[in-house]
């Protein structure tokens, strides 16, 4: 489409490629940031910079934050003798979001897809199952999506720590089958936590 701006078709191009965002979205944002206040624009640019640059994942646990060790793992009131194993950080802000669970988590950026070409190496596993036996856990909850990949995963795990001296349970089915955490509303996610299932 000709936009009568090189740069704004850029911008409209790069924003259509981020998830769940489609042309006529990309093109209402590129049309925004140009109505906008310059400052807020700049301020804009320069977080984007800042984020690429300040943020990162948590030694640990594999979530977000701008600090070696993230504020879960820091906090002391969670609980150290759980951990829930999630496919990417987005599942940490959704899960916290309930209030249900106060145990500590780990993040494996993603999840077993062979056909995709990404195996146990390419996943935040390792440290898993050193996370398990360093911490001394009693219980791996794991909160991979329902998908074939997710289940695959789950499976995985549930083999990887069978000489673990703890419990591997696995979210309750209330997630319908190819969902995602991401779409689960807070009393779904609530109930699928509360009735978890030992795999």
């Amino acid at each position: 489409m000709d936009y009568g701006s090189e740069t704004l078709a850029t911008l409209v191009k790069l924003f259509s490629r981020m998830p769940g965002i489609g042309r006529k979205s990309a093109q209402r944002l590129a049309l925004h940031i140009l109505k906008s206040d310059p400052r807020d624009a700049e301020r804009l640019g320069k977080t984007i910079l800042e984020l690429q640059t300040k943020v990162g994942f948590c030694e640990s646990c594999g979530s977000i934050t701008e600090a070696p060790e993230c504020a879960i793992c820091k906090d002391v009131t969670r609980d150290r003798e759980i951990v829930c194993v999630v496919e990417g950080p987005q599942d940490v802000l959704i899960l916290e979001k309930t209030g249900e669970y106060r145990g500590l988590y780990h993040v494996l950026h993603g999840v077993l897809s062979p056909i995709d070409g990404i195996g146990p190496d390419d996943l935040n596993l390792k440290s898993l199952e050193e996370r398990v036996e360093a911490l001394n856990i009693k219980e791996v909850i794991i909160a991979t999506n329902p998908s074939l990949e997710g289940d695959t995963t789950a499976l995985y795990i549930r083999k990887a720590l069978e000489a673990a001296p703890c419990s591997v349970t696995r979210l309750a089915r209330g997630l319908p089958m190819g969902g995602t955490l991401e779409f689960a509303d807070d009393v779904t996610l609530a109930g699928a936590l509360e009735r978890r299932e030992k795999l």
